[in-house]
């Protein structure tokens, strides 16, 4: 029957000769139609031969980890073959997309390299195919290994390519805040995108290769590629304008993706942006629990408290506003907002319309108003995709306007052009306000369903089942595997679990905790059972994952 099959789980075999490794079965899968077979390989770096330059620093490891797991999910897919019922004889793993990020499908160590997997254990139904099961164990597993895990079977120029290129873009991102800048873009990168669901670079015949401005060119120092040239965005109030469908929305994702580096041929490889950068959306509907909106939205009809405001039913301007009051809370220093996707009262209110409804009317400060002293006060900057309304002319520090996917700096115009067709506006507000710290509250934390203490389910990147509720992360963009959310979903029990969420502890605090124990030991203490597929993320998309949770509540 297919339960003999468990005889394997919780053991150890060592493959002898000339490619010695050992494989580890972690679990047994209950019947073909399950989820797969969790196994791992372990193999001495001796034995891989791979030299030390591959891995000689943190940036190198992480490079190396990811052009390991696309090779070995090469092979998973030329090694699959159905086998009978269910998901028999396919083997799996996380494999990564065009973002370079830390994963535990492939870990490389100074004596060993160690790669998770998935097997579907072949059946007829219910019966074990034995022999089938050999073959994929036996046969093509070690030829895997063979042609994935050996440094001399692998293409050396390919393995340089990806650990210096993802070395080269931590050493941008380095220098950024020295620079006494937010984001940078290198000339000749990719920007454009195959389609919404293909992060892969537009082909070079159709794509324009981006060249900077000269007034905003600069040049960084990278160890591999030597010094680099591109476009510097300052800190301060920088936008993009711009006609449509000339690249300005192109423009702001890629500095949004920028937070992580990209594989070799993705067209972003030198494009870079401070970690602490988060896009800002409205999201009707959404849940807020206590947060401190004041900034933006005061003098609610009914006397509603928006210092710590809560609804189960956010409109867009009170959604916007609490995604920057949470992106704030959770130390984010670089906004990023897209006027296609914000709510149009959050972000401009113009003089007629002051005229007609009395400030003591409405209860929405604009963004227009508070974005300088967001800036002045609290030394966040701000990167704004505007096609719609010059009064952001007025408290610009720096214009940039794509034409045919082209920037050129437009700062002088458009000050000028201020100038000449001033709006005579009223600024609404002098100061930006205060951002509260809030404590969630473990008793509005109930990970339970049924019989059983704990569930929390991932279903895609955008979504996690937490007990018997659903955090909905459709809107935070800055999401890019399936694997994150199903590491935040762990790192939220986690948490829990460690007491880590007390009602005592920040929002800070906590995200502050979380990443102290993952840096110390990796993302396996976010779990008691060995996974291979968790990824790093930010504290921000955590933040974005508690904030969405229906039931919290704060102190």
């Amino acid at each position: 029957s297919y339960r003999a099959y468990k005889d394997l789980q919780g053991r150890t075999y060592h493959y002898e000769g000339a490619l010695a490794f050992a494989l580890t079965v972690d679990h047994v899968q209950g019947d073909p139609f399950a989820a797969p077979s969790r196994l791992s390989v372990e193999i001495e770096r001796v034995v891989a031969g791979f030299p030390e330059w591959c891995d000689q620093n943190v940036s190198r490891r992480i490079g190396l980890e990811t052009f390991l797991a696309k090779a070995f999910s090469t092979e998973c897919q030329r090694a699959s073959q159905r086998k009978g019922s269910g998901k028999s004889g396919r083997f799996g793993i996380d494999t990564p997309g065009q973002e370079v990020i830390e994963r535990t499908a492939v870990m490389v160590n100074p004596e060993s390299i160690e790669v998770r997997f998935t097997c579907g254990l072949p059946a007829a139904g219910r019966r074990a195919l034995g022999r089938q099961a050999a073959d994929m164990l036996c046969e093509a597993l070690p030829d895997m290994v063979a042609s994935a895990l050996v440094f001399g079977a692998l293409d050396e120029s390919a393995v340089r390519q990806a650990v210096e290129v993802n070395e080269d873009a931590d050493s941008l991102r380095a220098q950024l805040e020295s620079r006494h800048l937010v984001a940078f873009v290198a000339d000749g990168a990719i920007l454009p995108r195959r389609s919404g669901v293909d992060q892969r670079a537009l082909s070079s015949e159709l794509a324009v290769e981006f060249r900077s401005p000269e007034s905003l060119r600069v040049c960084l120092d990278t160890p591999n590629a030597g010094q680099v040239v591109g476009m510097g965005i300052p800190e301060g109030v920088t936008l993009i304008v711009g006609g449509g469908f000339h690249g300005k929305s192109t423009l702001l994702n890629a500095i949004e993706r920028g937070v992580y580096n990209h594989c070799p041929n993705d067209g972003r490889e030198k494009v870079v942006a401070q970690s602490s950068a988060v896009k800002i959306r409205a999201e009707d509907g959404r849940s807020v629990a206590g947060v401190n909106i004041s900034p933006f939205i005061n003098n609610l009809p009914g006397g509603t408290d928006t210092t710590r405001f809560s609804t189960a039913n956010a409109s867009g301007s009170t959604s916007q506003a609490a995604n920057i009051s949470e992106a704030l809370e959770a130390g984010g220093d670089v906004l990023l907002i897209d006027e296609d996707i914000a709510a149009t009262n959050f972000m401009i209110r113009d003089r007629r319309m002051q005229e007609l409804v009395a400030k003591e009317k409405e209860p929405i400060t604009p963004f227009v108003d508070k974005v300088r002293p967001l800036y002045e006060e609290r030394g966040v900057s701000s990167i704004l995709v505007i096609g719609g309304s010059g009064d952001y002319f007025d408290v610009a520090d720096t214009v940039i306007m794509m034409d045919e996917y082209l920037p050129a700096e437009v700062t002088s115009d458009a000050l000028t052009i201020a100038q000449k067709y001033q709006t005579k506006n009223h600024s609404e507000s002098l100061a930006f306000g205060e951002i509260s710290q809030r404590c969630p509250d473990p008793r509005s934390m109930d990970p339970s369903k049924g019989r059983r203490d704990q569930i929390v389910k991932v279903r895609g990147w955008d979504e996690i089942n937490f007990g018997k509720d659903t955090i909905d992360l459709s809107s935070v963009s800055q999401l890019v595997s399936e694997s994150q959310t199903r590491a935040i979903g762990a790192a939220l029990m986690w948490a829990l679990d460690r007491g880590a969420i007390d009602g005592q502890q920040t929002m800070a605090e906590i995200l502050d905790r979380v990443e102290a124990e993952i840096a110390e030991g990796g993302l396996d203490v976010l779990s008691r059972q060995r996974s291979g597929s968790f990824a790093r993320f930010r504290g921000y998309e955590m933040a974005a994952a508690l904030n969405r949770l229906r039931t919290l509540k704060v102190v």
